[in-house]
């Protein structure tokens, strides 16, 4: 029975609050949020979805100033005139949105640079943008767009972002990166080894490439635990699942993969998806009020293993090391050769 109240407190919504069915310990809402003025914080993916939920949430509790990176100039729009009418001009006026396709890994890094003109002080970074469950397409690198979106990009950007939020951590009490997994990290194949760009642009279907990424969200968390949090204390890195969530991820790109089977994640599951809100729950938690790094935390707060692959250090290491030399060879000519580091942890 146990198993069962943690199960529905994970991954659905709109049956009881997940807080009340999580075990004794696990317990969080948004409302258990901090205050949060004086910090910055940056949310890719940020106005729409878990990331909108994400973004009204660090609002409402103060945050300083907040930085939204997306793609789409008409969602933003939208999400600042919900937060301009639902909480005024004034907190409307601390966010900023900087455009960028994350799957650009040159407009990535001027992106860090921009952010780090802006700023100097990053107190949470929230990685969620993501290309959901959808066919196999290539960003300009030749690389699966699933992979170069949602774990190359966010990397990148991390990465260059690390100055700032070792200088943060110095006069801080805890500086969080969050990097949003899910349990889809299941369907990667078990002979997944990240050895090469051959590896990784072999189409494994939507639920496959989709999955695939994120096992490599997850490893990238531990690796940064074990490589950045091992030096600065105070720097925590940890994953989250949001749990069956009612965004466009899944009632409406879904059927680019599946326009037939879609139709039951799309509808089938309605009744019982978490709104933009209960799927932020966990990453939120993650953000503003753990003080470990290396976790996997599902909704609201339960710390799970994850897969055998997401606890293999070797793997991760592996999937890091093509990390780097494939974000090297790729802009070589745009950031090495023009004296531009890439800071690794």
């Amino acid at each position: 029975m146990e198993a069962v109240k943690t199960t529905i407190a994970e991954n659905l919504g709109k049956i009881v609050p997940g807080h009340e069915l999580a075990p004794e310990g696990s317990k969080f809402s948004l409302e258990e949020v901090p205050d949060l003025s004086g910090k910055v914080a940056i949310v890719t993916g940020g106005s729409e979805g878990i990331g909108y939920g994400c973004t009204h949430t660090l609002l409402s509790h103060n945050i300083s100033k907040l930085f939204i990176i997306s793609k789409s100039e008409d969602v933003v729009q939208d999400a600042l005139g919900a937060i301009k009418s639902e909480m005024g001009e004034e907190t409307a006026n601390k966010v900023e949105w900087l455009q960028c396709d994350l799957s650009d890994w040159e407009a990535v890094g001027k992106l860090a640079f921009q952010i780090t003109e802006k700023t100097d002080r990053i107190d949470i970074l929230i990685n969620n943008a993501a290309r959901g469950i959808m066919t196999q397409q290539f960003d300009k690198n030749g690389v699966d767009l699933h992979m170069s979106s949602n774990h190359f990009g966010h990397v990148i950007l991390t990465s260059h972002l690390l100055p700032t939020l070792k200088e943060t951590a110095k006069k801080t009490d805890y500086v969080r990166i969050v990097n949003l997994s899910s349990n889809a990290h299941q369907s990667s194949p078990k002979d997944t080894k990240f050895e090469s760009l051959e590896e990784l642009n072999k189409d494994l279907g939507p639920n496959g490439q989709y999955g695939r990424t994120k096992l490599a969200t997850l490893l990238y968390s531990k690796y940064l635990a074990r490589h950045l949090t091992s030096k600065h204390p105070n720097i925590l890195a940890n994953a989250t699942h949001p749990g069956i969530v009612d965004t466009r991820q899944s009632s409406e790109f879904i059927l680019e993969a599946y326009p037939l089977g879609g139709y039951a994640m799309t509808h089938g599951l309605n009744p019982f998806k978490k709104t933009q809100f209960e799927g932020a729950v966990s990453t939120m938690f993650a953000a503003t009020t753990t003080t470990k790094s290396g976790q996997y935390i599902c909704p609201p707060a339960i710390v799970e293993q994850g897969s055998e692959l997401a606890n293999d250090d070797a793997l991760g290491e592996q999937l890091m090391d093509l990390t780097w030399k494939l974000v090297k060879e790729k802009t070589k000519s745009s950031s090495a050769d023009k004296g531009c580091p890439f800071k690794e942890a």
